[in-house]
């Protein structure tokens, strides 16, 4: 699944274009790497996302194309 898609499903960042303009500014990490939107994401990866002067890492868990909001919680884990 892209990068920016997952962004999006696991509701890390609410809606794709605001996850695809923050990989085009370099604020997403995939393994340590700047990613870009169209990056395959897959369990296991760790993903960080700077708001700000904070950032936030996770842990992929599951890929899945869709899923209800109240288990999209399940998809990550806070690293």
């Amino acid at each position: 699944m892209r990068l920016d898609k997952y962004l999006k499903v696991s509701r890390l960042i609410k809606r794709r274009t605001v996850a695809n303009e923050a990989c085009d500014n370099g604020r997403v990490t995939l393994n340590g790497r700047v990613a870009r939107a169209s990056t395959e994401v897959n369990p296991g990866d760790i993903i960080g996302i700077s708001f700000g002067d904070r950032t936030t890492q996770v842990e992929v868990l599951a890929v899945q194309e869709t899923v209800h909001k109240e288990s999209a919680k399940d998809l990550f884990r806070y690293v």
